[in-house]
């Protein structure tokens, strides 16, 4: 098949045949010496199809790694369309360029998590671990995660929500060790920086109060009692709260 033109189109080249156009990039254009070629074979053809389709998904994969560093599953993940094979080669060249580091994208990401994320060292961990990095890159990379951070990250996390905080210290306390536990940090830390928190829960019989004028429009007597019981034990107050307030409120 002859090539009527050449035309190039922003970054790549349009080859005008007889009764087809081909798409192709400079390295297809170059690898197949078609500047010098004025005849293509069907052979031919097929190959410069072959080559052009896998020099779109290591485009593809590059623009990846340029806006931000990949591990290995997310580019194989990303070139699914293409045969096994194709995606192997275009992972070994990345490789070879490393440009694709699994030990250097664990560092890195854990890096950015430290920096960028309230995330603890658990729920990187998992993430890493769903990305298939080897387990010894994982360990490393976690080193940075040093007790005296993590120590530095709950206390700031606990005293902003203590800011905000309406609720008794016990509900506040379990609210705040599950927001924390999906953060990904160890329950043993976790326990060590909120055993020491104390909350002044004086402000809240205004709550307590707001509950029971409520019920009263509603229940009397021993079903009043009860009603209160519950709603106030719900709201994380306990047992001797509940008790002393309905002794001096409820008659």
């Amino acid at each position: 098949m002859h090539i009527k033109s050449i035309k190039k189109k922003g970054s790549e080249y349009l080859i005008i045949l007889d009764d087809e156009t081909l798409k192709v990039n400079e390295e297809v254009l170059i690898n197949n010496n078609i500047l010098y070629s004025k005849k293509l074979s069907n052979k031919d053809i097929k190959k410069i199809k072959e080559e052009t389709v896998y020099y779109e998904n290591y485009s593809k994969a590059l623009k990846m790694i340029n806006r931000k560093m990949r591990s290995e599953k997310e580019i194989r993940k990303s070139l699914k369309d293409i045969s096994k094979e194709e995606i192997d080669k275009i992972i070994d060249k990345l490789k070879e360029i490393n440009l694709l580091n699994n030990e250097v994208y664990a560092e890195s990401y854990v890096n950015d998590k430290i920096n960028l994320s309230l995330d603890g060292p658990y729920k990187i961990k998992k993430e890493l671990e769903l990305n298939d990095i080897e387990s010894e890159y994982i360990e490393k990379a976690l080193e940075k995660f040093t007790q005296d951070l993590i120590d530095e990250k709950l206390e700031k996390l606990i005293n902003k929500k203590l800011k905000t905080n309406k609720d008794t210290e016990y509900i506040f306390k379990q609210k705040t060790a599950l927001y924390l536990l999906n953060l990904g940090y160890s329950k043993e830390d976790i326990n060590s920086h909120l055993e020491n928190i104390k909350i002044d829960n004086s402000n809240l019989e205004k709550e307590m109060e707001k509950i029971y004028n409520k019920l009263k429009t509603k229940y009397e007597g021993y079903t009043l009692k009860n009603k209160l019981k519950q709603k106030l034990y719900l709201k994380g107050f306990n047992n001797d709260e509940i008790n002393n307030f309905i002794e001096k409120t409820v008659h």
